[in-house]
């Protein structure tokens, strides 16, 4: 089933205390399983399953499948990396959100209950009683920041009226799927996150200067700039890793699943087992994807650099994309800022032996540690 997991304990009985992230990708499941000794996270457990094959298609393509699939595909990857936890936290694709900020009267907080909802009926495309939606003040810059705050990247830098306040909203079928997947695979889910907030307390260290994270996913790659813990700035480019794959399969007349193979264990870095000829045209099927991707951000790196005079000195690439073998050296030279791939589990204590490969998968693995993060904060 395409199985990829580390059981660092064996016969570990980590049940009471430990917490588990769950994050639901469009081509694969990835969990990690964390627990707190002597105020450390410790990794007990992580893996990644792919969902190709429960509908039928090659491993790595992005698919669509109803809850219950899904929640089979997740007890699955429960069994073979032997997670024992019951308390779980699960991420909400950016894509299935709202996410916007805007600007209101100076209130207190009952008059604000009364404003939000009928604010929120300008941006969310249906009924307000269709949605979860929730809402945050926004400190202002003399304040200490929230890590997780968003704003909605139509708007433009300007001093506002009165208070920023974050509008968050998910669709009520969102999370009705989701919670079917959760009350299939046996957990008790104890809270939902929109995986940008996830994915940024696991990579981003606290700071006032502004970075933009990269999340090269295998459907879409996502930026956001973030300042002061605050995204400012979001975009999304429909190119990712099964794009690349599929350029690749259809410029060396490989199947799919080869492609994905090659594409996974040698990525930009040339091998012994292709001609000079082949090994170039493996590397501009992959870079034709990445090119696209970083001209994107580099444009974000302008806009935002001229609409708020400040300058993005690092770029941290994110997701399982950035994974890709040779990944870093092309992002460094194609990129005008300084490049870092993301390694979440810095976070976390394991075993030595284990760094080179929790710092090769890292940057996939950045959401389901931020959600178990979170989770052991709160416990």
């Amino acid at each position: 089933m395409a199985f990829s997991f580390g059981k660092l304990f064996e016969g570990m009985k980590g049940t009471e205390g430990s917490v588990v992230g769950i994050d639901i990708g469009t081509s694969s499941i990835k969990v990690v399983q964390l627990r707190a000794s002597r105020g450390v996270a410790v990794l007990e457990t992580y893996g990644e399953i792919a969902l190709g094959p429960y509908a039928q298609v090659a491993i790595g393509k992005t698919v669509k499948i109803p809850p219950e699939k899904i929640a089979e595909a997740l007890v699955d990857l429960i069994k073979e990396a032997n997670v024992t936890a019951h308390q779980a936290s699960v991420s909400i694709p950016f894509s299935s959100s709202l996410l916007t900020i805007v600007d209101l009267p100076k209130v207190d907080a009952e008059s604000l209950k009364r404003i939000v909802p009928i604010e929120a009926r300008k941006y969310i495309p249906v009924p307000v009683s269709d949605v979860v939606l929730d809402w945050f003040v926004v400190p202002e810059a003399t304040e200490e920041a929230s890590a997780f705050d968003v704003v909605d990247d139509s708007k433009k830098a300007k001093k506002p009226k009165g208070q920023e306040v974050l509008l968050v909203a998910i669709h009520n079928d969102i999370l009705r799927a989701y919670q079917t997947v959760s009350a299939n695979s046996g957990l008790t889910v104890d809270f939902y996150e929109i995986e940008v907030f996830s994915a940024i307390r696991a990579t981003i260290d606290h700071g006032i200067a502004p970075l933009l994270m990269v999340d090269l996913g295998a459907s879409t790659s996502k930026m956001y700039i973030v300042e002061r813990g605050i995204v400012r700035l979001t975009h999304i480019v429909t190119a990712g890793g099964q794009h690349m794959t599929e350029t690749l399969a259809n410029t060396m007349s490989w199947e799919f699943e080869k492609a994905e193979r090659v594409k996974r264990e040698r990525g930009l870095i040339d091998s012994t087992a292709y001609s000079r000829t082949e090994n170039d045209d493996i590397k501009t099927a992959l870079l034709s994807t990445l090119t696209r991707i970083f001209s994107e951000v580099n444009r974000v790196l302008l806009s935002y650099g001229e609409r708020s005079n400040k300058n993005v000195a690092r770029v941290i690439l994110t997701g399982g994309g950035a994974s890709l073998p040779g990944l870093v050296d092309v992002a460094r030279t194609s990129l005008s800022a300084e490049v870092v791939i993301a390694n979440p589990f810095t976070h976390t204590e394991a075993p030595a032996f284990l760094d080179d490969v929790l710092k090769q998968i890292g940057p996939g693995f950045a959401v389901s540690v931020g959600l178990a993060l979170r989770k052991l904060k709160h416990s």
